[in-house]
């Protein structure tokens, strides 16, 4: 149902009681900062915005390497509530080297396995904010057929 690397993170979080979910979507909103573009990346697409939707700016990078498979990275603003930085950790780690048919295809309903119905509840308009941004992102890079970066001598 989902790219096996994210299965395995909703596996995680939707086995955990309450109050370890919610320590360990703090870990993830805590190292958010390692999912940032980092220096000499090249990608594909980088949309750098801020929507009604949040609270501060975010920003999607996707870099589509060897076969389709998706690459992201994500800059978020000072403001950013903490929940939208941790799904953001968790989608950068479980949509890694995915192809971008199966980041299409992952419904919604994720959120509310890895964060609990009552968080998304209570924070319905930001939680899948970041998620339909990187399928947006991924949309337009394959839509414009846009050419891949240069090659960097990086893994894929």
């Amino acid at each position: 149902m989902f790219p096996p690397r994210l299965q395995a993170l909703v596996d995680l979080f939707s086995g955990l009681p309450e109050n370890e979910r919610r320590e360990l979507l703090i870990h993830y909103a805590n190292g958010s900062r390692r999912h940032a573009p980092r220096q000499g990346e090249v990608f594909d697409i980088e949309e750098v915005r801020k929507d009604a939707e949040c609270t501060d700016t975010v920003g999607i990078h996707i870099r589509l390497g060897d076969g389709g498979r998706c690459h992201f990275r994500v800059t978020l603003g000072p403001e950013v509530q903490t929940l939208t930085r941790a799904l953001t950790s968790v989608l950068c780690e479980g949509l890694d080297g995915a192809p971008a048919a199966e980041v299409l295809a992952v419904p919604d309903h994720f959120v509310d396995e890895i964060a609990g119905a009552e968080l998304v509840r209570l924070r319905s308009r930001t939680v899948h904010y970041v998620f339909h941004r990187m399928k947006e992102a991924v949309r337009n890079r394959l839509e414009h057929n846009l050419p891949g970066p240069p090659a960097t001598g990086r893994n894929e």
